[in-house]
């Protein structure tokens, strides 16, 4: 699949896990960057990513994600 593809899908999950339609990524974007990203939020996103790539995560993974740019190189990953 190809990265912006990924960059696309991955815009829709957080827009919609997180109430807001005004959230653009970028690589560098972190919880901190996003208003209630918070632990039950972050696993509700996690869970919708897994849902809408047909992807699985492994606890070891996720603990490593530090941004976005990690998650989608981590989705890329899972995709090849």
């Amino acid at each position: 699949m190809d990265r912006s593809v990924i960059f696309e899908k991955l815009t829709m999950v957080f827009r919609k896990i997180f109430s807001d339609n005004t959230i653009v990524l970028k690589n560098e974007l972190t919880a901190n960057d996003v208003a209630n990203w918070d632990s039950l939020s972050h696993m509700l996103m996690i869970g919708e990513v897994e849902t809408v790539f047909n992807i699985k995560f492994k606890l070891k993974e996720l603990n490593k994600l530090a941004d976005v740019k990690g998650l989608i190189d981590l989705i890329e990953s899972k995709l090849n």
